[in-house]
């Protein structure tokens, strides 16, 4: 699967939900690998920000990113755009910004969808890579009783719980379980918030831009007809007359759980700082901005030790090439044949496996009282590995073989010993120009790397 960024650009205009000003984001199509960019053109020099976890600055209403080398330089209510970019597919993406932040429009994320359905998105060269999750990740806040778990699974998924002290808004559930039904079923969900918590948010100067068509508005506790006409008045909004708890707006409600499935947006659009997509099912219970952005940064934390993934590995699944494949491409024997098989090929990468046993002949002199594998050899299977993509791409490769011309930045971590399984991703760091090629390996023994090498081969017809 490639990398997305859009076909053309898009722009979106309104006023922002804190500030009140008026707001014009302008998206444009990003080269592979950018990731989400935000740039203030609003500020002299255009000032830049990537939207990753640990630019977050603040939660209270929305995540708010700034820039690390400027603390007053800042981008706020970022999650919906975000989420939209998220579920389309997008990775690469420029946002252009006239405004401290981005436009709050109808309070939900379905203009972004509308704007991106309506300029098409295009496929680029790069691979998309995913965090796949492995293993059961949970982060919890004792203090809000948030939590959200990640489990293990092949695709995408989230499973949402609010729960509020409210007679009108009390428990609710949403679930999306494919990217696909987002917009229909997701993006139109509006931001809410209750009338009690109004007069604290403009005291605070919190919701400038914020009415009754950008917000639900949840009307859960008695006041008097003066208050809530005093309410309206900071909020410069006009004044309704309630006689019964329940929800106060122009426009009725998109679902039921209308609520419910805008914190699941929410989830969905600071998840997306984490840089990649991810693969796994979220369980999200009482979400809110502090504890989404702490599960990103969590994982933005472990791709910053290890920038790359070990690759998914089950010896149940038949492999793409077995031995008697990879030994009609590679002119290696025993004991120089260092792959086993290989279990994975794209246009740009591929993964091989080593299974490494006691009685490698090698382990006779390095070392006998503790055998260990040598690094040499390590790369030189990373290199076979390398070799086999390079041919995969050529008519009759039995006609070619290839030769390492350069090694560069050889890493070794950790031991590999007798029992190991050695998996290989390797590849190509530039396309294959006149018969050279310069890739990048892998080595990993279970989830941690064990050596890292970027070398050039030459591929040559055979005599």
């Amino acid at each position: 699967m490639k990398q997305q960024t859009l076909k053309a650009e898009f722009r979106v205009n309104g006023k922002g939900l804190h500030s009140g000003v008026k707001v014009e984001a302008i998206f444009k199509p990003a080269s592979e690998n950018t990731g989400y960019l935000f740039k203030r053109i609003d500020l002299e020099g255009s000032p830049v920000i990537e939207a990753v976890a640990e630019n977050v600055v603040a939660t209270n209403r929305g995540t708010v990113l700034g820039s690390k080398s400027n603390k007053d330089i800042k981008v706020g209510t970022v999650e919906h755009a975000l989420a939209a970019l998220y579920a389309a597919g997008i990775d690469n993406c420029i946002i252009e910004l006239d405004g401290p932040e981005l436009p709050i429009l109808d309070g939900s994320a379905i203009e972004y969808c509308e704007k991106i359905e309506e300029v098409g998105l295009m496929e680029q060269k790069a691979d998309k890579e995913f965090y796949v999750v492995k293993q059961r990740i949970k982060v919890v806040d004792e203090n809000s009783g948030s939590s959200l778990i990640v489990l293990p699974d092949d695709e995408f998924s989230i499973d949402t719980l609010i729960e509020f002290d409210s007679p009108v808004l009390n428990n609710q559930f949403a679930s999306l379980n494919s990217m696909a039904h987002f917009k229909d079923e997701i993006a139109g969900s509006r931001t809410f918030v209750f009338v009690r918590e109004i007069m604290p948010l403009v005291q605070n100067n919190l919701i400038k831009g914020g009415d009754l068509d950008n917000a639900i508005v949840i009307y859960d506790q008695e006041m008097s007809q003066e208050e809530l006409d005093k309410i309206a008045d900071i909020a410069g909004v006009s004044h309704t007359e309630v006689d019964k708890l329940g929800y106060l707006n122009h426009k009725p409600l998109t679902h039921p759980n209308e609520p419910a499935r805008h914190k699941l947006l929410d989830v969905l659009g600071d998840l997306a700082l984490i840089g990649r997509p991810l693969k796994g099912r979220i369980i999200a219970t009482r979400p809110g901005h502090t504890i989404n952005t702490k599960l990103s940064n969590q994982i933005r934390k472990e791709l910053r030790y290890q920038n790359v993934q070990a690759p998914l590995y089950n010896p149940n699944t038949p492999p793409v090439m077995d031995i008697n494949h990879i030994r009609e491409l590679l002119p290696h024997r025993y004991p120089m044949q260092l792959v086993d098989k290989v279990i994975e090929i794209g246009d740009n990468y591929i993964v091989g496996i080593k299974n490494v046993t006691s009685n490698e002949p090698f382990f006779q002199g390095h070392f006998p009282e503790e055998p260990v594998m040598p690094g040499v050899l390590q790369i030189e299977a990373m290199a076979q590995v390398g070799g086999l993509l390079v041919l995969n791409g050529v008519d009759e490769p039995e006609r070619y073989s290839t030769y390492f011309m350069k090694i560069d930045n050889v890493k070794f971590r950790q031991k590999v010993v007798p029992g190991d399984t050695l998996i290989f991703h390797i590849s190509f760091m530039t396309p294959l120009r006149r018969g050279c090629a310069i890739m990048k390996g892998y080595a990993f023994v279970g989830e941690k790397i064990v050596s890292e090498v970027e070398f050039m081969a030459q591929i040559i017809k055979n005599k």
